[in-house]
């Protein structure tokens, strides 16, 4: 299944959201990707409204939880605390929609964390350990996704990833684009996470910073990569709607 995510909506309410998603259809996607980011959050207030549209065309769902100003790998207990419910809220809401599943951001750094990596590492383990429980709970699958490259952020390489989800049983959503920013290793995170990627990112850029460019204007050797990635959701998270278009003819092209 491929869909396209919010990423490609530009109005600041969702007053166009059926028109948009409905032309979604049409180009071919079969399910939409909900980002719930400001200034349209996810909420109980407009739930039934996501839930309704999808629903009228015959179209799932996915979710990308809140991530701006959302830090459950924080030392501060209330602010991890309030990110943390901020999650669960997304996890419980997509489960009333029915979602395929929610994408997490890990946790990113901060001058304490820096400071004591140890115990940042036992912080963010604890609230992945928790965010896995909700999704157990509400019967949703869950994938954190690997970071592109940028000074705070986390879980940039498939290493790190490793080590902040091992053990945990918590999925992967693989982002192509982000990992093209970093260290390019798309076999090596394939080879690694091949059994927990849950969920997949696509997108180009010039492997200098995340662009969200259509699939072929940037540095993604998508010939290597598109035939090894599992058999799963796969999101296009591109900036409008024409580069959806030329991404999934481009997607056509390889096969």
């Amino acid at each position: 299944m491929i869909g396209l995510s919010m990423t490609a909506y530009h109005w600041k309410d969702l007053s166009r959201f059926e028109e948009w998603a409905r032309t979604a259809k049409r180009a071919g996607f079969d399910y939409i990707e909900i980002l719930s980011e400001w200034p349209h959050y996810l909420s109980r207030d407009n739930r039934r409204l996501f839930g309704e549209v999808l629903e009228s065309l015959g179209m799932k769902g996915t979710v990308h939880a809140p991530f701006s100003d959302v830090n459950i790998g924080s030392f501060n207990e209330r602010l991890r605390q309030a990110s943390l419910e901020v999650v669960r809220e997304t996890i419980e809401l997509a489960a009333e929609l029915g979602a395929i599943s929610v994408t997490i951001h890990p946790g990113h750094c901060s001058p304490v964390s820096m400071k004591n990596r140890r115990r940042y590492l036992e912080i963010h383990r604890e609230s992945l350990r928790t965010v896995a429980k909700w999704g157990a709970e509400y019967g949703v699958r869950v994938g954190v996704e690997n970071m592109p490259r940028f000074p705070i952020l986390d879980a940039q390489t498939c290493e790190r990833l490793r080590e902040l989800v091992e053990d945990i049983e918590i999925g992967v959503t693989f982002d192509v684009g982000h990992l093209n920013t970093t260290t390019g290793k798309f076999e090596r995170f394939l080879d690694v996470f091949r059994d927990r990627i849950i969920h997949v990112h696509l997108h180009d850029n010039s492997g200098e910073r995340d662009e969200h460019l259509a699939l072929g204007d940037g540095t993604v050797p998508w010939v290597k990569v598109i035939p090894r990635l599992p058999k799963t959701t796969w999101t296009l998270e591109v900036n409008d709607i024409e580069s959806a278009r030329r991404s999934l003819e481009f997607l056509k092209s390889l096969h």
